[in-house]
């Protein structure tokens, strides 16, 4: 009975911790702005240059990102209308699960299951060039694995940055 204990648990815990591991994704805009008449994106470079990431990551976030703005009909230019900044966050979570199961005959269980992980968040700004105004934010939260491929780690930021632009242009 004690394994059913313990694979149960496994279960729901392997549940709770798949659940959270998608991507949170808030988006604010300028709501009397016509994102209709932009039609060329540029990166701002001093915005991107703040950015706590290493010059590898801030690569693949890029290639992302104009993928995904191209993939809109967009292209990349030196006279753009947009600029497209960038900026991330981390912080480092602890869980801890408690179970405790007591059925009359089998006496109290009790299991502590402690859980670490790293919640990123990336922001991704436009920012009309002309004015240099913010007028559309995006900002995309999740779990982060930590994986020693590159190819793993550039899925997983093409896999946010897609979720974050899928809100871009908003539908006013």
């Amino acid at each position: 009975m004690k394994n059913f204990k313990t694979v149960l648990f496994s279960i729901l815990f392997l549940g709770f911790v798949a659940s959270c591991s998608s991507i949170r994704v808030t988006t604010d805009y300028e709501t009397q702005t016509d994102f209709t008449k932009y039609k060329t994106f540029a990166f701002y470079k001093t915005g991107i240059d703040k950015a706590t990431i290493s010059d590898i990551e801030k690569r693949r976030i890029i290639r992302a990102i104009s993928g995904e703005m191209e993939a809109k009909g967009m292209t990349k230019s030196e006279t753009p209308d947009i600029l497209i900044s960038l900026f991330t966050k981390a912080r480092e979570q602890v869980d801890i699960y408690e179970n405790h199961w007591q059925p009359y005959y089998y006496g109290p269980y009790h299991r502590q299951q402690i859980s670490k992980y790293t919640e990123g968040t990336l922001f991704i700004d436009i920012i009309e060039a002309e004015r240099k105004k913010l007028v559309w934010q995006g900002v995309g939260s999740g779990f982060l694995t930590k994986s020693s491929k590159p190819e793993k780690r550039e899925a997983n930021i093409q896999k946010f940055v897609r979720e974050i632009l899928e809100r871009y242009p908003p539908n006013n």
